[in-house]
Order: structure tokens, then sequence, then C-alpha cells
């Protein structure tokens, strides 16, 4: 077993409560993970990320990049020293994107073709290419609880002519990506380093790693139909909303999540990528989505943006020049509760490095605080089905 999804509950507004058992870590959702690029979620230690959000019940489940990965230090020496959980030393769940969008963004250093894509390493200009199969043996040695089908991100705008085009590639790569993807599927490294209880095989063995397929069709809502109801006939794990937050106005976003969503299994995850602000990911959550990333957090955080329970904070301006308080009085995370708002600034216009680690640890635990809260929320509600019938 790869992947097994419980969901508790589905309210009114589609919210719905649930579990995702991996071999790491048993995920409760609506869940938001953090993105941890090159191996790392930026600034932060591994063990602060366990520790954040309320009850110190810290993050369940983080993001491996596979371009960046693949690139440094690459993927066949992470698997020579256990795989990625074990290189990073990271013993919850994973989730290891396929490198489409970087790929993408990557536009006027890439050619692509029925085979794949070739592009230009940003480091050093190098030629390399990226096939569905390919970035399933990137992913597979990388060793993640969940893969993704590689596919084609469309930019925003595009032309429906070009839109149809790209859905074209990533209906034929996401084939591609699962057939390789179940041939050669080996199990998940499973370490039990912090004494955790394999929530797949109770006995510690190994559980196979998942793939889930990715819906695209830009901004063309009988595109994105297509792709979502000819994904669910492959059968993958799980189904992710892809090519959102690329520049689309967020009524767009709305229209494209609540087009998709009802024709996707109910009893498997929803994952909508690479989005977004607080009051975002609590609006797409109550709409249905169980899983979703973004590098918000960390990015707002290095350019001195916080997210608090009193609006956002841009930390540098003057006004908390000599302001004793904490960034926000209704957190009990680590930088709030040891630090000031004018010693954060005085990080900030230093340019000390540890401005952007707390002014990060905060951001990702007001995110995880804010889902957190969410599924609190949903548990004191009455649901529209207690037990659902998953069709």
């Amino acid at each position: 077993m790869a992947l097994k999804f419980d969901l508790l509950s589905t309210h009114p507004s589609g919210a719905r409560r649930a579990r995702i058992h991996l071999p790491h870590q048993t995920v409760e959702t609506p869940v938001f993970m953090p993105v941890g690029t090159q191996g790392t979620v930026k600034a932060v230690p591994q063990q602060i990320l366990e520790e954040l959000g309320p009850n110190r019940q810290g993050a369940q489940i983080i993001l491996g990049n596979t371009y960046h990965l693949y690139l440094r230090p690459g993927h066949e020496l992470i698997a020579r020293l256990g795989g990625l959980h074990k290189f990073i030393s990271w013993p919850r769940a994973m989730l290891t994107d396929s490198g489409g969008f970087q790929v993408f963004s990557l536009s006027k250093l890439r050619k692509i073709s029925d085979e794949g894509v070739r592009f230009r390493s940003h480091l050093d200009g190098s030629s390399h290419m990226f096939s569905p199969e390919h970035s399933m043996d990137v992913q597979i040695a990388l060793g993640a609880d969940i893969g993704m089908a590689f596919d084609e991100c469309t930019e925003y705008p595009a032309d429906e002519s070009r839109a149809a085009e790209s859905l074209k590639y990533t209906m034929a790569w996401a084939a591609r990506s699962l057939n390789h993807f179940r041939a050669n599927q080996r199990k998940v490294p499973w370490h039990n380093d912090r004494a955790l209880i394999n929530p797949i095989n109770p006995d510690g063995s190994p559980a196979s790693q998942s793939l889930f397929g990715i819906v695209q069709g830009g901004m063309y809502m009988h595109l994105r139909r297509e792709s979502a109801q000819r994904l669910v006939e492959m059968d993958f794990d799980g189904y992710a909303i892809g090519g959102l937050s690329v520049g689309e106005p967020r009524a767009l976003t709305l229209e494209t999540i609540a087009e998709v969503l009802p024709l996707l299994p109910k009893d498997k995850p929803r994952y909508v990528m690479g989005v977004g602000f607080p009051d975002e990911i609590v609006e797409y959550a109550r709409m249905g989505v169980d899983m979703m990333d973004c590098v918000i957090p960390t990015r707002a955080a290095r350019h001195g943006l916080l997210f608090t329970s009193e609006g956002r904070m841009n930390i540098k301006n003057r006004q908390f020049a000599e302001d004793p308080n904490p960034p926000d009085p209704n957190c009990a995370c680590p930088t709030c509760s040891r630090y000031s708002r004018a010693y954060l600034r005085h990080l900030m216009q230093t340019g000390e490095p540890l401005g952007g680690t707390l002014n990060s640890i905060h951001n990702l635990a007001f995110y995880l605080t804010t889902m957190a809260n969410l599924r609190a929320e949903l548990e004191a509600t009455p649901p529209e089905v207690a037990a659902p019938e998953l069709k």
C-alpha cells in the first residue's frame, strides 16, 4: 500500500476533513505544506519545523524540488545516501514536484517536444533533457512519499490554441509518467529516527511511493474538464490542480478550482499547487481542497513581510524602530515568544541573516496555525455527511 485516504466529514461549503496515511506520517487535512526547494525550507532548521504551530505539532509534510535537486547535489548521490528523507534528516512526510514548473519558468532556455523538454541549466548553461520517464526516475531515487506526474504548465495569458497544445503534452506525459512510475517505483526507505509509528505498515516495513496527476488546461474551463476527466480515468493515487498563481486574476483561480474539484474522486486527495496567501488557502480549503503549498511565507519573510492576527506587517517600517512588542501578540511561536518588533526591524535594516530566519519561523507558524484552526472549526461544525459514502 502506498497511500490510505480517510474522508472524515464533508461540510456544506464543500470543505473536507480527512486523513492521508503516508509511509512517514499521517497527515491531517486541510493541510499547508512548506516548500523546501533544495532540501531545506529556507532558513529554518528541520527541528524547528517539527515544533511549529499549535501544541508544537509542527509541519506534517514538506516539499522537495525535483529540478533543483537533480542539478545539485544530484538524485543519484541522494539515493546512495539513503534517499531525501535521510539526506535532509526529515522523518515526516514529503512530496516532490516533477520539475515541470521550474522548466516552465526557463521559457528562454527550453525547447518542448513530444519526448519532453530540453533545457539549459540556470546554474551553468549545461544542456539537460527532462522526459516523463526521467522525471519519474529522479523522483523514485529521491524516495519521497508522494511524487508528481511530469506536466507542462501553461503561462498566463495564453490563447486557446496554446493552452490546447500545452494540454496535449501534459496528458501524454501523464500517461507515460504513470506507466513508468508503476513499473519502477520502489519502497520508500522509511526510517525510525524519531520513534514514529509507520502509518501504512505498523511493523515498520516500507510502503510504496504514490503518484499524483496534475490537471492543466490554462484558463479554459472545457480544457480543464477534459484534463480532469482523462486523468481520473488513468487512476492516479491523488490529483492536483496546477497552472494557477501564474499571473491570472484571483477570480479566475477561484473559477478554475470550483470547476475542477467536483470532477475529482471523493475518495482521493485533492491538491492545489503553488497557492497562496493565508486568506486564500482558507478559502480554497472551504471549497474542498485538501492540500496546498506555497513559497510565500518564507519568501515574504526574507523581505520583511509578516502575516499576523492583526493583518500584514512590513517589519522594516520606521514605526517599529522602538516598538518593544512581539510581532504578533496572539502568536506563541519562538519568534513572537522571545523577540520584539524593534529587534526584528534592526535585523532587517542591517541585513543580518537571522532576520529572515526569525521572520520565516513566524510566518510558517502562522500558516500552520491557520490550517490547524480551520481543522478544529470543521471538527466542531456539524458536517453535511457524517460518514461519507465515497464514489
